[in-house]
């Protein structure tokens, strides 16, 4: 038998059996068996677990390829904002976890092409996901998502497109309010069908974006580029090349109070009076090797390493920074991370039909931290915004080693059941190298380890009809954030603070209904030690454990298409998460919201798309309070918002051209974007911009 290439599905845990061509009789003698290096979609339907797929064609769909939050909104379960804040990222939860974030995402693993965008300490971030590359982006909820490590409580997965024939070059641009601009080339391409030797793929997509921001001191300007190249080495075996970098300069309007908001919600006083903003500059690249080695038998290895640099300046005043234990208003950090991901997959039978996938990953971090003053003196008098005398220099290590397990077994035809588990393992090192009087050795590390099991049954009730039920454990260590500080300003790690646990039931219901999926998930999260913050003055803030938390609620979407063109979409979320136990030091917070959560979320978006001619869309996103404290004692109201767009995509030959117009936020509603939870001060509120508008256009030559 001739074994030509290998398959694999997208997520770097199979969630659903390789699956492979027919074997075709070529001769009496000989048999070959087709198969693809190129990922496959996860299907949402026969995966036993709360999973979305939101194609990149959808994603950029009269959109301005800008953010995660423009196309994400029809996830059910996920709760996803954009801040107006490009120093601090999207403000990003799924079911709960992730909402105390105040930047980068908190408490979801997300990965590029296989490439973490979560660092082992699980403090992750979406800067340097490029969305005109993306082929798809997988989001998987719920117990499943514990097989992934640290930090779990979801998964997002982006794909990026793999290359192919005929090769294809594409100019896209977009303007629109407030000086937004984004424009940028991407080529893909292959050389070959891909499945013999010396077969070539390629994409390769730079972007470069600028905005004056909707709000005072909040302009932004980014440089990303994005490539992948994959070789066919020989019948058997395919090695893919990733690199990806970003360069960004931001500046950090911060958050207001309700009465700042309520006057004027552009302004940004802290953001003017301290000049706070970041810069980023991050490189990355990665390995992955593919390889068939028997009928029933692939192997697959992920290798990535990068670098990134960040510098940041924040609005402290000085007089805090006076004290010999303060780190200063200026982060000055240089990161370099690697890791690697080795995987086994079988396929074979067992009395039944199984398939087995075992593995082992591990990541490493090592980051150089420093602080500086964030002024200097003249005459007496602080000028902020100038990076001073240096207060903070220490050297941080995390590693992780995870091995894992995971198995498919079809019981029948009609009922199937899917195991896991995984062993992860995070250690932490800090090693303080600016010790002073008043300031002590602040040296120190801890380790955490956990056994993390999840499984489900699934019943085919018809060919187009699922029921599941799943069950599993996560867990959640502290950031080197959330470690570096203690609330009684003593030296030290704080190395009381443990990592969360939590146990996840879920059921749900798949029905293919004509071109269409509706589903349906009810659950329940219940947590033990929850991290929160236990206080924030002077710039530091310290955490804790908050004894029991539990979330519960139900998702719904609908995915159809009908009449050929017409396009219609729904998802509706009810969330409920409370403390089970208080958690406030001057108050009773036993059953209170936790903040940053939004009780019921709903979506609705209804267009028409056909390949060629005149489209038009619409959407509606609601989003019900959210408290802002645990205290429950401050909230962002609800909010309706409507988008409009419509377009023309016409063919010419070798060319084609896609020109589109859209308006968001059609009513003029003024409401908060997003909150920054438990903010000390009272200036908890991000607004939204108000009415807005752009225009974009997209231009591409296939060489055939």
């Amino acid at each position: 038998m001739k074994i030509i290439s290998a398959r694999k599905a997208s997520l770097p845990l199979l969630l659903v059996p390789v699956t492979f061509a027919p074997l075709t009789a070529i001769s009496a003698e000989e048999q070959t068996m087709i198969v693809s290096a190129t990922p496959q979609t996860v299907s949402e339907l026969d995966t036993p677990a709360a999973v979305s797929v939101v194609n990149g064609d959808d994603m950029r769909q009269a959109a301005p390829r800008i953010n995660l939050s423009e196309s994400l909104g029809s996830v059910p379960g996920l709760q996803i904002q954009n801040r107006q804040n490009y120093a601090q990222d999207l403000q990003l939860s799924m079911r709960g976890f992730g909402a105390r974030s105040t930047f980068g995402v908190r408490g979801i693993r997300m990965y590029v092409d296989g490439i973490p965008a979560t660092m082992p300490d699980g403090q992750g971030q979406t800067s340097n996901i490029d969305l005109s590359s993306v082929e798809s982006v997988e989001v998987l909820r719920g117990p499943f998502s514990a097989l992934y490590g640290n930090a779990s409580g979801g998964v997002i997965n982006i794909n990026t497109q793999t290359g192919q024939q005929p090769p294809t070059i594409e100019a896209s641009s977009y303007y629109g309010s407030y000086g937004t601009w984004r424009y940028g080339m991407k080529a893909t391409g292959a050389m070959g069908d891909g499945t013999h030797a010396g077969d070539v793929d390629y994409t390769v997509s730079t972007t470069r974006f600028t905005t004056k921001g909707f709000r005072d001191h909040s302009g932004a300007r980014k440089n990303l580029a994005n490539a992948k190249l994959g070789v066919r080495i020989d019948d058997v075996s395919k090695l893919t090349l990733i690199f990806n970098s970003v360069d960004m300069k931001a500046n950090d309007p911060g958050g207001l109070s309700y009465q700042e908001w309520q006057n004027n919600p552009r302004q940004s006083p802290r953001g003017d009076q301290y000049n706070t903003r970041k810069t980023i500059k991050q490189t990355q690249a990665g390995l992955r090797y593919d390889r068939q080695l028997s009928v029933q038998d692939d192997l697959s290895v992920m290798m990535y390493a990068g670098e990134r640099e960040m510098t940041q300046y924040q609005s402290i005043p000085y007089q805090p920074q006076l004290r010999p234990s303060h780190s200063g208003g200026v982060i000055d950090m240089q990161r370099h991370y690697q890791g690697i991901d080795t995987r086994w997959t079988h396929r074979g039978e067992l009395l039944v039909p199984v398939t087995f996938t075992t593995g082992l990953n591990y990541e490493n971090l090592s980051e150089d931290r420093r602080g500086y003053e964030n002024f200097v003196m003249n005459n007496g008098v602080p000028d902020y915004g100038v990076k001073g005398d240096k207060r903070r220099n220490e050297r941080n290590l995390m590693w992780n080693v995870d091995p894992y397990l995971q198995s498919s077994w079809q019981l029948t035809q009609k009922l199937s059941l899917d195991a896991g588990v995984r062993y992860s393992s995070v250690w932490f090192d800090s090693n303080d190298h600016y010790v002073t009087p008043g300031n002590g050795d602040d040296s120190g590390d801890a380790s955490y380890h956990k056994w993390l099991p999840a499984g489900s049954v699934k019943y085919a009730v018809t060919d187009a009809w699922n029921l599941y039920a799943a069950a599993g454990r996560g867990f959640e260590t502290p950031t080197i954030n959330e470690l570096s500080y203690r609330a009684d300003n003593q030296g030290g790690l704080n190395i009381g603070l443990k990592p969360s646990t939590n146990n996840t039931y879920e059921v749900g219901s798949k029905t293919r209904i004509g071109n269409g999926l509706l589903t349906a998930a009810l659950f329940r999260t219940d947590t033990d030690d929850e991290i929160v913050v236990d206080a924030s003055a002077g710039g530091r803030t310290s955490y804790k454990n908050a004894g029991k938390t539990r979330r519960q609620g139900v998702e719904v979407s609908l995915d159809q298409q009908f009449a050929e063109n017409w396009k219609l979409k729904l998802a509706w979320t009810y969330l409920d998460a409370t403390y089970r136990t208080n958690v406030c030091s001057d108050a009773d917070c036993n059953g209170n919201r936790m903040p940053g959560i939004a009780r019921n979320m709903g979506y609705a978006s209804f267009g028409w798309q056909p390949e060629e001619g005149w489209y038009a869309g619409s959407d509606v996103r609601y989003m019900s309070d959210i408290m802002a404290d645990d205290e429950n004692t401050a909230k962002a109201p609800s909010y309706t918002v409507v988008g409009l767009n419509t377009g023309y995509k016409f063919n010419y030959g070798n060319w084609g051209m896609d020109v589109f117009g859209r308006v968001d936020n059609l009513f003029d509603k003024e409401y908060v974007g997003s909150v920054i939870v438990n903010e000390s001060n009272g200036r908890y509120y991000e607004p939204a911009p108000g009415r807005n508008y752009g225009v974009g256009l997209s231009v591409s030559y296939r060489f055939e």
